[in-house]
């Protein structure tokens, strides 16, 4: 049974950054396309995503600022936040879809494992 784990969240400064990690078990790391969403009002938001190669997408209000990684070795992915603004707070979840291409899949309805979430709070 996959299980995905976040840490990293908390308190930043607005211009500052964060690190956010997702420990991932359970199966196969290598072969899960992954993805990092938040939970925007009503609905859940795509921030980044990353294919099996590392092929990486990124919604248009993160991008030059956000970049996500994954390291295969260690079974974990990464979503680090530079230059952070007021509207980056939010709770950000972990995804992930066992895929056969490399492509990144963008939508949360593609994933059916999900963490808990990590809160992240950005303040003036």
């Amino acid at each position: 049974q996959v299980r995905l784990m976040e840490s990293g969240g908390g308190s930043a400064q607005a211009g500052g950054s964060q690190r956010l990690s997702c420990s991932f078990s359970g199966d196969n790391y290598s072969g899960y396309c992954m993805g990092w969403f938040r939970q925007a009002p009503g609905k859940r938001e795509g921030v980044a995503v990353i294919g099996r190669d590392g092929t990486a997408g990124y919604a248009d209000s993160v991008k030059g600022r956000f970049t996500i990684s994954r390291d295969n070795a260690k079974n974990t992915l990464y979503l680090q936040m530079n230059s952070l603004k007021l509207e980056d707070a939010d709770r950000y979840y972990c995804a992930a879809s066992a895929c056969a291409g490399n492509s990144a899949l963008r939508y949360p309805y593609q994933y059916p494992y999900w963490g808990p979430g990590t809160q992240v709070t950005v303040s003036s």
